[in-house]
């Protein structure tokens, strides 16, 4: 059996980014102030797991470290054909950068057992760092593919995948276990099905904190970010704007003059 992890991230709700706040104390985003949903290419990650799944014996355990509201974004996952679901939430997780996520997430994956490939979204929308993956590899001293856009071949042990670079493509040959963090390109994630949502309420979502994960508190979450935001400022942002009167020969060659003196044409 194939055992595969999903790492996804609750974000707050694009919809809502008006209403996102930063805490002024730890200079980090308030996430329960806004809905969260789920990281939309953490969406691919579980999609290429779920078609992994249909191919071949497998089992899918979707990770994610958040809030408790994130357990909504866990039972969706669990919605869309996730075996199992495990949520990372302690006061002390809080505020944690990419480097203690990664830290975490990994230690987690430790406490999980066997597992065969770990996918998760190439960003986040809300950081965007793209450090995750690569360092939750690194802790687990196994092998990275950033930026997957196809499964080219699948092995026992060596699979062959196609990864973005500058401009083109890289064709990598990986021994799993490994990570794979993904992009759009592949695949397009399915929709939340009916009987999907009425199989989810049978299983059960599994919560970890720092206990049952055994680390020391000083390092994950703020205490173990190395990153340190020292200072916030906002900036208004304005725009000159002036209304052109005359013919339309007499406005072309107004903007005209005007593109020529600015040095644009």
């Amino acid at each position: 059996m194939l055992n595969i992890i999903v790492c996804v991230k609750a974000v707050p709700d694009p919809k809502e980014a008006c209403n996102i706040q930063i805490d002024p104390a730890t200079k980090t985003l308030m996430r329960c102030d806004v809905p969260l949903v789920v990281n939309p290419l953490d969406k691919n990650a579980m999609e290429a797991a779920l078609k992994l799944k249909e191919k071949m014996d497998a089992k899918i355990t979707v990770l994610s470290m958040g809030p408790p509201e994130a357990g909504n974004i866990v039972k969706e996952c669990l919605a869309l054909g996730a075996d199992q679901g495990i949520l990372l939430s302690d006061p002390a997780f809080a505020g944690a950068d990419a480097y203690a996520t990664a830290y975490t997430l990994a230690k987690s994956v430790e406490h999980v057992g066997s597992f065969d490939l770990i996918l998760c979204g190439m960003a986040s929308s809300d950081g965007s760092t793209e450090w995750v993956g690569p360092e939750m590899g690194t802790f687990l001293n196994i092998p990275v593919v950033t930026m997957v856009k196809e499964i080219v071949e699948i092995g026992d042990e060596w699979w062959k995948v196609k990864a973005g670079f500058e401009t083109g493509f890289r064709l990598v040959r990986v021994k799993l276990p490994a990570v794979f963090t993904v992009t759009r390109e592949l695949n397009a994630p399915r929709a939340l099905s009916f009987s999907g949502i009425i199989k989810a309420r049978k299983k059960e979502i599994t919560r970890w904190g720092i206990d049952e994960l055994g680390v020391p508190e000083e390092s994950v979450g703020i205490k173990g970010s190395p990153t340190i935001v020292s200072k916030l400022d906002s900036k208004e942002s304005k725009r000159a704007v002036e209304v052109i009167s005359g013919t339309r020969e007499e406005k072309a060659e107004y903007i005209v003059r005007k593109l020529a003196d600015e040095g644009v044409i």
